[in-house]
């Protein structure tokens, strides 16, 4: 599976489950268990490399903006549903992150920015059609400390500086 087909697959289940990202989590479950486990692990590679892409101070701080704080398994969920939003939203954060507050349409802080089971859908699918626990990828995994500058996520006017879109549309103040 290449990259395009990654993203073809994240694509249509994220339009079918309308932007629900539990519902879009079952989605990619079953789709993917329409492939061979090969092709389940090689969609399981991409997820992670883009989830550990995504481990950087700028875009935990972006997240904690959108969802009023973002604890540590707060910023894990937010960057698989971030993956679920499909590569221009993706790329679009990972170039600028304050840039969310344009790449994204309705935000339901109940509902949006928490994609865990995203995380699992590929542990699931290679799971049901071999009956085993998936392999090691056998990728580098995240880094120790996020990437780029540490933020205080207290520090609400320092939020507001570093992220004036997301500040004013998404901000607490």
């Amino acid at each position: 599976m290449d990259e395009t087909e990654f993203w073809e697959i994240v694509d249509r289940t994220r339009e079918a489950a309308d932007g629900d990202p539990e519902e879009q989590a079952d989605l990619l479950v079953e789709r993917l268990l329409q492939y061979d486990p090969d092709s389940v692990l090689d969609f399981a590679r991409h997820f992670e490399a883009r989830y550990n892409r995504a481990y950087r101070w700028d875009l935990w701080g972006a997240a904690a903006v959108l969802l009023d704080g973002a604890s540590d398994d707060a910023f894990d969920y937010f960057r698989c549903w971030l993956i679920g939003q499909g590569r221009e939203v993706f790329e679009g954060a990972l170039h600028d992150p304050d840039a969310l507050a344009d790449l994204l349409g309705e935000f339901d802080e109940e509902v949006d920015g928490d994609g865990e089971e995203l995380g699992y859908a590929a542990d699931e699918a290679y799971e049901q059609l071999t009956g085993v626990v998936a392999p090691d990828l056998g990728i580098p995994g995240q880094s120790e400390e996020p990437q780029g500058t540490a933020l205080d996520f207290e520090d609400e006017a320092a939020l507001a500086a570093r992220f004036p879109r997301l500040w004013e549309r998404f901000g607490a103040g």
